[in-house]
């Protein structure tokens, strides 16, 4: 059934790659001066960059995290090591420039856009901020739904149009990243709810919890998907049951990025539990996602499998906030700039193998 205006013609706008320049990048990579396959994933790359974006030789135009935070009413379960007051503190810490997604997103040349989708208090108006609150955090999925219907498409109308405001500014390489103390709860049954696996395999220790807080928040999510019962064949469904407002939010960035020709960086487990999301409304946008790395959560390489990624890196990275995703970034744009930036072996005046 329809979902709204703007996201069905987000979702309408996402096609296939592009099957010609596909075709002549592969061609270019078979005139590179290397030994064919020598560059592994980053020629397999550039090709996919090529589809996404419509460029035979895809140029990197621009780089961006869209942060989105939101709060949790699951986490008055003892869920998270962390009291709840932790996510509008690190709002602040990343418009103060000192968070790690803010190191690494300048290392990278990437531009950051924090959004608050759902943090529990007011924040005050500031440079940086976008202030697209859905809710004063989601519901306590234990006891029932995280959001209304109407949250969630609101939701991921946030996130399209924090997308569509980077690709007009110019980026399309664009990544999400999320804060939310307690998020890795409704990431663990959003990915068991979509892919059907057991939630002791998708469950791991977010901030750092003990084994007996670990067992009892399995516990926590085992009971959320007895209560909520979400469709794991509906991506709305799973978002409103089970969801949170910066994991619609970041749905909502995968799905606008997608549907303006960019190539979309999924994050850790929370950014993996959001493109799950995103990959049921529109089975079409997988295509068009990167991972980034492997997070150290159980539940995202579950999230990756189900979606036919395989991350880049792993670094036995935790932190989500996109980090995983801006040390992506540079390998991603290595991979275009070797094929547009290598000499073939007719320019370089060097001998082709000989296959007899």
């Amino acid at each position: 059934m329809p979902i709204s205006q703007l996201v069905d013609q987000t979702i309408a706008a996402i096609g296939p790659l592009d099957t010609d320049a596909i075709a002549a990048a592969t061609a270019r990579q078979g005139m590179l001066t290397k030994p064919p396959g020598s560059l592994g994933r980053l020629e397999t790359l550039s090709v996919q960059l090529a589809g996404i974006l419509g460029q035979p030789i895809p140029q990197i135009t621009g780089k961006a995290v869209i942060v989105a935070a939101g709060d949790h009413g699951v986490a008055a379960e003892g869920v998270s090591a962390y009291p709840a007051a932790v996510t509008p503190q690190m709002v602040f810490n990343f418009l103060a420039g000192g968070a790690a997604i803010n190191v690494l997103a300048r290392q990278a040349g990437a531009d950051i856009v924090v959004i608050d989708a759902g943090v529990a208090v007011d924040l005050a108006p500031q440079p940086g901020l976008t202030i697209a609150k859905v809710g004063y955090g989601a519901g306590n999925i234990a006891r029932g739904p995280a959001m209304t219907r109407d949250d969630a498409i609101r939701c991921l109308e946030v996130g399209i149009t924090a997308a569509n405001g980077r690709a007009d500014a110019g980026a399309n390489l664009i990544a999400g990243g999320d804060m939310g103390i307690g998020n890795t709860t409704p990431s663990a049954a959003v990915t068991a709810a979509v892919t059907g696996a057991d939630v002791a395999a998708v469950t791991g220790r977010g901030t750092g919890v003990d084994d007996a807080a670990l067992a009892a928040k399995i516990a926590t999510i085992r009971r959320a998907l007895e209560v909520n019962r979400p469709d794991g064949a509906d991506g709305l469904d799973v978002l409103i049951k089970v969801g949170g407002y910066e994991i619609g939010a970041l749905a909502g960035v995968m799905l606008g990025a997608a549907a303006r020709r960019c190539a979309v960086i999924v994050d850790g487990f929370i950014s993996g539990a959001a493109a799950l999301i995103a990959w049921r409304l529109c089975p079409a946008v997988a295509e068009r996602m990167i991972a980034a790395h492997r997070s150290v959560e159980p539940g995202h390489n579950v999230a990756l499998r189900a979606m036919g990624l395989t991350p880049l890196l792993d670094l036995e990275m935790r932190l989500g906030e996109g980090t995983g995703a801006a040390l992506a970034m540079p390998i991603i744009e290595a991979a275009a700039r070797c094929l547009a930036e290598m000499a073939t072996f007719a320019e370089a005046g060097v001998s082709d193998r000989d296959d007899g």
